[in-house]
């Protein structure tokens, strides 16, 4: 049977009834697992996140008035509390997402990146492998630990070439650095003590609820706002874009259909220069909210200092998820960019409040 190809009623069928811990489910892509979860399937969802400045509940807002829904403030590297939450919620799938994620803020203070990234890993698999090892035979059989992870892991590509699952590890920040190691606690933790594990490596995802440090929404609000459009040096670096829905379809399949042990790579298929993604904000936002007092958007793009040890490119072979597990991603990236800057037009009370907060758009990571 073809998976994902129909309606979400699909997912429903396949993964009712769970219970799934979500870590990390107040961020941009746990969230986006989470209002899935609760959405489309039946299942009780306890979210456990830290809240810090990447955190937002107005992310979970749709779905926080739901019985199966559920959330806990707390830090993945208490290890006591991992302990108590795992015990006390009995999940079924662990859904592994609670990372520092930025790579600029990663040059700034890569100390909080070891501390959450790596530690935190080693605390929830501790808490998990402790739980999992007094469950009932049927349960235990039933059990995943699903760590989500980044293609950053696998440096930078040159001009042709993709990421495989095969591809080896060469990581070149410190937040890459970071998850790799985590990747391979991930994967000791099933090799030494049988934990089943499945690890996800994404390409970089974009849409609805993305905090605005990125270039993608930060592009489209300071659009909006007249503001400089900052493009790190000359806006050659490639990246594959992956829209977030997409993105948490994949996840789910993989953590009830995922073989344990296995890694899958999830991409969006959609390469495309940082000044290209740039420029195609610029010419959206002029044509959905266009300001003559700011005139045309593309005037506003700034390139300034790159990035240290700036990846060049990277792309993704999902060939392993799309034949094994039947998934392919939904959005072409011109609907889906159209569909994102539309959703932060709609939506600016999400992102006024954000930008009230920790950060208000400026430059991080000149490691200086």
């Amino acid at each position: 049977m073809e998976l994902f190809v129909a309606k979400d009623s699909t997912l429903a069928s396949q993964c009712d009834p769970k219970r799934f811990l979500v870590t990390g489910g107040a961020g941009f892509i746990g969230s986006a697992v989470v209002r899935r979860l609760i959405e489309t399937t039946s299942s009780d969802v306890l979210v456990v996140d830290k809240l810090t400045y990447a955190g937002n509940l107005d992310s979970l807002r749709p779905v926080s008035a739901n019985p199966r829904y559920r959330f806990e403030q707390a830090d993945i590297a208490d290890a006591a509390a991992m302990r108590r939450i795992v015990t006390a919620f009995a999940p079924d799938v662990v859904m592994h997402l609670a990372a520092e994620s930025h790579v600029d803020r990663s040059i700034d203070g890569p100390g909080e990146f070891i501390q959450t990234n790596v530690v935190g890993t080693f605390a929830l698999l501790q808490a998990a492998l402790e739980y999992w090892r007094k469950l009932p035979s049927q349960r235990k059989d039933g059990f995943r630990f699903h760590h989500i992870s980044t293609d950053e892991v696998f440096g930078s590509l040159g001009a042709t070439g993709y990421f495989s699952e095969e591809t080896a590890y060469q990581p070149n920040s410190p937040y890459s650095a970071s998850k790799a190691a985590s990747d391979h606690l991930v994967r000791a933790w099933h090799h030494t003590y049988g934990l089943p594990v499945v690890i996800t490596n994404c390409s970089n995802n974009y849409g609805p609820y993305h905090f605005p440090e990125k270039l993608i929404p930060l592009t489209i609000i300071n659009a909006l706002e007249g503001k400089p459009l900052p493009v790190y040096g000359k806006g050659e670096n490639i990246r594959d874009w992956l829209h977030v829905d997409d993105h948490a379809e994949a996840l789910l399949l993989v953590a009830h259909k995922g073989v344990t042990g296995q890694c899958y790579n999830i991409g969006g298929h959609n390469e495309a220069t940082n000044i290209d993604v740039v420029r195609a904000i610029c010419a959206l936002v002029d044509e959905l909210a266009p300001n003559p007092s700011i005139g045309p958007r593309e005037r506003l793009i700034t390139f300034v200092a790159d990035r240290p040890g700036h990846d060049a490119r990277y792309a993704i072979d999902a060939a392993k998820i799309a034949r094994e597990l039947g998934w392919k991603p939904r959005h072409s990236f011109e609907s889906g960019l159209r569909q994102t800057v539309q959703w932060y037009l709609d939506n600016k009370t999400w992102w006024e409040r954000v930008r009230t907060g920790t950060y208000r758009g400026e430059r991080l990571g000149l490691a200086v």
